[in-house]
């Protein structure tokens, strides 16, 4: 057999994943807010793309203020009354040499007219400066402030600041008094004397070092530290695991002052620094709307507010492309032939979530009507195989998906839940069989608290087979302490 080179003819079928087949399959996966950020990229990068409603041009030029005449209203006829309208006026297209960094884009309710190129109607606004809130202090600066206020010893106020500069979120230092000392070449004692003084900083009980300190401070402004108090602090591990019995024979009380000691540690703060510097939350904004129709039926729409409006300008392309050299021309194209994708995908996304969520709403229309106890198990392929989708596209859409119904707010995820098999066949959602575990234990008395075998008893003669491991499981997922711990709970109330 001769070696050599040769040439061989195959023919084979691969899967390839095209650039706008990737795009594709990342958005539809995005949540509402990675969409928008998404497209504001585009936006920024591509020419092609315009928000579609994006006005024809800019406003038109206005003179300065003081070219502005001296009579009655000092306002520039046709400016004001155009700019508060979604349309401008005929003939008001600009210059390409326009400078739009100088429109001032203001927020609600703060006496300027809105839109592009409104009118600066500062007489407006009716409000004091006294009103004009102010951004909140950070942690930091708040102590800084008491800190100034506080030690007039400059070396002093330099241990302060190293202790400021140490405080976690919660509010605890996170080194030692020792390796603080060691490390501003001082005394032991002088960090403790400075520390001592700045845990009754506001809020009082930061700077501590664990929790039972963090708590004593606390209850020391309020004069409350008695030795009861003291004893309960130091074996907060029996208040965690409700040994309430051994609590009062060590704090030398009985069971009704017990529980009015827990009720005031209930009532401070164990984390006293979380309360600064804490990330605004961001709403969650639906996805898919419902409502129920008139003839009983749910009508489904997509949230305009969460969908981009992006177009492809043609209109530009043509008047640009003719008068380009090849090496632009093919620039351009591109450019279009990513815009076109774009506005296809994003469109093929929309009509996928709704097509996946009306599914979802026909196969859950028990729980809509009746509650979660009629939640039914579903799993993805289920909804795949009616709506003729891959599983993994199913997947994709209902994750960070968000759907508001007459019953609340829901992820789609969370209308996927996993089967229990029913003692006279047929099976249960197990989120529905959760939820009974927990309206169980809530109805529960002191005198009868329910044990895990007494709750499967209940369920089983409610139609579940279901094993007592997992009943334990899922009352540990919920929160729920053991029978044990929920007793003890109940027999000092606090």
């Amino acid at each position: 057999m001769a070696i050599g080179p040769r040439l061989d003819l195959r023919m084979s079928q691969s899967l390839v994943m095209t650039p706008q087949l990737r795009q594709a399959i990342k958005l539809l996966q995005f949540s509402n807010l990675e969409v928008s950020a998404f497209v504001e990229d585009e936006l920024e990068r591509n020419p092609m793309l315009e928000r579609a409603d994006a006005t024809d041009g800019p406003p038109p030029e206005r003179p300065a203020p003081d070219q502005l005449p001296a009579s009655a209203g000092a306002a520039v006829p046709d400016t004001v009354d155009h700019t508060r309208s979604d349309t401008l006026p005929d003939g008001a297209a600009q210059p390409l040499d326009f400078d739009t960094a100088e429109l001032y884009d203001s927020g609600p309710g703060d006496g300027v007219a809105h839109g592009r190129g409104a009118a600066y109607e500062f007489d407006s606004d009716a409000r004091s400066i006294e009103q004009v809130a102010a951004g909140a202090p950070s942690l930091r600066e708040h102590l800084g402030e008491q800190l100034r206020l506080t030690f007039p010893d400059p070396s002093e106020r330099l241990i302060g600041a190293h202790l400021v500069a140490l405080l976690c979120p919660a509010g605890r230092l996170t080194a030692q008094p020792q390796a603080i000392a060691d490390a501003l070449g001082t005394d032991c004692d002088r960090v403790e004397a400075v520390r001592a003084r700045m845990m009754r900083f506001d809020p009082t009980g930061l700077f501590a070092l664990n929790l039972a300190e963090c708590l004593a401070v606390q209850l020391a402004e309020r004069n409350r530290l008695d030795p009861a108090m003291q004893t309960l602090l130091a074996n907060l591990d029996l208040l965690a695991r409700r040994d309430h019995r051994r609590l009062t024979a060590l704090c030398g009380v009985d069971a009704d002052d017990l529980g009015d000691m827990i009720a005031e540690i209930r009532r401070l703060n164990p984390k006293p620094g979380s309360g600064f510097d804490a990330a605004p939350l961001s709403p969650l904004v639906p996805d898919v709307l419902m409502r129920r129709l008139p003839d009983g039926s749910w009508g489904l729409e997509l949230n305009a507010e969460t969908l981009p409006r992006v177009l492809v300008n043609h209109a530009f392309y043509a008047r640009v492309a003719p008068h380009t050299g090849k090496e632009d021309r093919s620039f351009l194209a591109e450019r279009i032939q990513t815009a076109n994708w774009l506005v296809k995908s994003l469109q093929q996304r929309a009509q996928t979530i709704l097509k996946v969520a009306s599914e979802i709403v026909r196969q859950q229309h028990a729980f809509f009507l009746h509650g979660v106890a009629h939640l039914r198990p579903l799993i993805l392929r289920d909804i795949a195989e009616a709506v003729e989708m891959h599983e993994s596209t199913v997947s994709r859409v209902t994750a960070n998906k968000y759907i508001a119904t007459p019953r609340g707010l829901f992820e789609l995820k969370y209308f996927f839940t996993t089967a229990i098999a029913g003692t006279a066949g047929g099976f249960h959602s197990a989120e529905a069989v959760r939820h009974r575990i927990r309206a169980m234990i809530g109805a529960e008395t002191p005198a009868e608290v329910l044990s895990d075998d007494a709750v499967v008893a209940v369920l089983r003669r409610e139609g579940v087979d279901i094993a007592r491991r997992t009943v334990a499981k899922y009352r540990e997922a919920l929160g729920i302490p053991s029978s044990v711990q929920r007793k003890r709970e109940k027999a000092v109330p606090a």
